[in-house]
């Protein structure tokens, strides 16, 4: 028996695959639980027209991904903080301090897209962060810490 999955089944495979299994399996769990629907020809055109659609509108979210990565890569960001004795730093400077920066430089960028190379920064000094834009637009990014 052939199915289109409707989500992700362990062992089987992932939405939106075309999958063949035992009749009872498919009739009995697959089916009544909602996981799976039958995989009849007119079911396979609207799976092959939903994938084009998703491929077109995941396209033009890569686009604008790397545009904003290109811009994000530009900018020279300099974070001020108070410092203590020699270069050490009164608390520490994150993800959400840069995410501020980038703000202030222009572009608007979630937190929990902003990954500091190394955790938090404690010391002055120039610093790498990673940007996750999509699944597979990644831009890396320096930034300093100043005193202030």
């Amino acid at each position: 028996m052939e199915l289109i999955l409707k989500q992700d089944v362990e062992n089987l495979g992932f939405k939106d695959d075309v999958v063949a299994v035992k009749n009872g399996y498919g009739r009995n769990f697959l089916i009544p639980t909602g996981q799976a629907i039958l995989a009849t020809s007119s079911a396979k055109k609207v799976l092959a027209e939903n994938l084009k659609q998703r491929a077109y509108k995941e396209a033009k979210l890569i686009e604008d991904a790397t545009k904003i990565a290109e811009t994000v890569k530009g900018y020279e960001i300099k974070i001020a903080s108070k410092t203590g004795s020699g270069d050490k730093l009164f608390g520490s400077v994150n993800n959400i301090d840069l995410a501020a920066a980038l703000a202030k430089a222009g572009t608007e960028l979630d937190k929990k897209f902003i990954k500091v190379v190394g955790g938090s920064v404690k010391r002055l000094g120039k610093y790498n962060a990673s940007v996750r834009l999509h699944r597979t637009v990644v831009a890396d990014i320096t930034f300093e810490v100043v005193a202030e």
